[in-house]
């Protein structure tokens, strides 16, 4: 985890309250560094976490939690960590000998099988794996998806997402306690109408949305662009309440540095 992130975030409200929802943004930049921070934040405060990685290998995930001083390879021998890896699940109807029935059956993305088919299957592998956490072993139970605008490029409706994160929500915030941790793309300036819904919807019901985006001005060595940071109360009647921070970042090989703006020794 980034230890500049780490106190922005536990010294706000919502920063370490449990079932809360937290999104991630990304617009014109690469938001994956918040989610490697989330990952280590939680394993090493000792949450059960269920990890849906639908945008990069294990492999990939594990190399930066190393460089964080996580061992993803030891979270997941213990028990603490369930990861799964959707490129590889991607390819298990290619590679299986199985029945298309038997195959479809146990796998979590059934719904590659049809367009209209829903993730009622992705919903379960992600409830077993975290329901069957001890209260004596770990605390609260976490799922983390990087990133959810994957499954609209592999067709999968706005509906069907928004009703996957509806249940997930109820089961893992409300019942549970738990937190999600999710990230989407921003491609407003895209006209992508479909990741537009998602991502307004998910704003709406989020306690905590850190949106990350390229400078305005383009390219600096020394600042890499600028996060806005939103704690947010879900009462209408106290949504003037809601405030947001905003800061630059410097993505550095095993750390980010957070600073207010205009205040990077690039422009003092």
């Amino acid at each position: 985890m980034f230890p500049q992130l780490s106190h922005i975030l536990t010294s706000s409200p919502t920063g370490r309250q449990q079932g809360i929802g937290i999104l991630l943004c990304d617009k014109q930049t690469d938001g994956g560094f918040l989610v490697h921070h989330f990952l280590s934040f939680y394993l090493k405060g000792g949450c059960k976490v269920c990890f849906l990685g639908l945008q990069q290998s294990f492999n990939h995930y594990n190399l930066v939690a190393q460089k964080l001083g996580v061992n993803l390879s030891a979270a997941k021998e213990k028990g603490q960590l369930v990861f799964f890896e959707g490129l590889r699940a991607a390819l298990d109807p290619l590679l299986d000998d199985r029945p298309d029935s038997a195959l479809q059956a146990s796998s979590p993305l059934q719904f590659l099988s049809s367009p209209t088919a829903s993730l009622r299957s992705l919903y379960e592998f992600v409830c077993t794996s975290l329901t069957e956490t001890s209260e004596t072993t770990w605390k609260f139970p976490v799922l983390i998806i990087d990133d959810l605008s994957v499954l609209l490029s592999l067709g999968v409706s706005t509906e069907n997402i928004l009703n996957f994160m509806h249940y997930c929500r109820a089961t893992l915030c409300s019942k549970l306690q738990g937190n999600i941790v999710v990230l989407v793309h921003d491609t407003e300036e895209l006209g992508d109408e479909e990741n537009d819904v998602v991502v307004k919807s998910l704003c709406y019901v989020s306690h905590l949305i850190l949106h990350a985006e390229a400078l305005a001005t383009g390219y600096c060595k020394d600042i890499h662009g600028q996060l806005k940071i939103t704690h947010r109360t879900l009462s209408p009647a106290k949504a003037e309440k809601n405030v947001t921070d905003i800061f630059q970042y410097k993505i550095q090989d095993k750390n980010v540095a957070f600073f207010a703006r205009g205040t990077s020794s690039a422009v003092l």
